[in-house]
């Protein structure tokens, strides 16, 4: 849940999850009321961007602490990991950010071991994927630690595995690949903007009414639920098969708004993109892909399921 909202003027009606929080712990809370808010004392309503951000991290630390608690003496493991920020770009989270050369991470490692007072000669596990500067046999962060302790064993997650072997076996497909171009495409263009994200959703529901009006779908408790065309992430493949089964689902309400789209004068730079999409997923080849690779990755989606038991 994003924390901060686009737009915390106090005319908004969508100020973020922070400050609508606070609004509601006021209406309920005359205590806060009375110190909270327009009635702080002068400027003093500590909800600024900064506040927030100190906020966050005294939870981080608090959650964090707590967790080391836990771990005392006893052997631990050590997993790491790189997300994405806003702007696309990865870093390493958690524990590692920004310098992902072996020695640096080593380096941090060993900083977060000392600040916490966690000895690494309980480390038994260390997990982290394939990339070179974490894998390397002699100068990897893996070979870094062993040499330190010998039974801090390096796991490259078996799951983590599988998607890397579907990434490289698609991409080496060029129909495959041509395929899941357009997907991404399409995704492109049905979630480009909220307006379009609300128009497909708006078009879904009236279809699951006229569908449940007329018997062909029935009602129930989990069933029908509103489902959006999310981008598929580049290597876990789970989110592949969650894309093309809502694809299949919803593939006339998204036919009729890219032909909205297509024809739409003000739709200037996409409309040209849509007018291609839509030739693309019309055709046979692209039904026929769709459901061949749904039906891959349900295969592989369980097995990948199964290789991240506990058991």
């Amino acid at each position: 849940m994003a924390f901060r909202g686009h737009d915390e003027y106090e005319d908004s009606n969508k100020q973020g999850n922070f400050l609508e929080l606070l609004h509601w712990l006021c209406d309920h809370n005359p205590e806060i009321k009375a110190v909270a808010l327009t009635n702080a004392p002068g400027k003093l309503k500590l909800t600024s961007p900064r506040v927030q951000k100190d906020i966050v991290s005294a939870i981080a630390s608090e959650c964090l602490h707590v967790i080391i608690e836990n771990i005392r003496d006893s052997f631990f493991s050590i997993l790491v990991d790189k997300s994405r920020d806003i702007s696309v770009k990865e870093q390493m989270s958690v524990v590692i950010r920004y310098n992902t050369t072996a020695a640096s991470l080593k380096a941090t490692i060993d900083q977060l071991f000392s600040t916490h007072s966690l000895s690494i000669s309980n480390l038994r596990d260390q997990g982290y994927d394939g990339a070179s500067n974490m894998r390397g046999e002699y100068n990897g962060l893996k070979a870094l630690i062993l040499k330190e302790n010998s039974s801090a064993y390096y796991i490259h997650c078996f799951a983590h595995q599988l998607q890397l072997a579907l990434v490289a076996v698609a991409q080496k497909h060029p129909k495959i690949e041509t395929f899941f171009t357009t997907v991404y495409r399409l995704v492109n263009i049905v979630g480009g903007s909220a307006k379009r994200s609300d128009l497909i959703r708006e078009n879904q529901r009236l279809k699951i009414l006229e569908s449940l009006s007329i018997g062909e779908i029935s009602s129930g408790r989990g069933l029908n639920q509103e489902i959006t065309l999310q981008r598929p992430g580049d290597t876990r493949w789970g989110s592949h098969y969650s894309c093309l089964i809502n694809l299949i689902t919803m593939f006339s309400t998204i036919v009729e708004v890219i032909e909205m789209i297509a024809t739409d004068s003000t739709s200037t730079g996409t409309r040209g993109d849509a007018c291609i999409s839509l030739e693309l997923m019309l055709r046979f080849e692209f039904a026929f892909n769709l459901y061949l690779m749904k039906k891959i990755l349900g295969i592989s989606n369980e097995l990948s399921k199964a290789l991240q038991r506990k058991d």
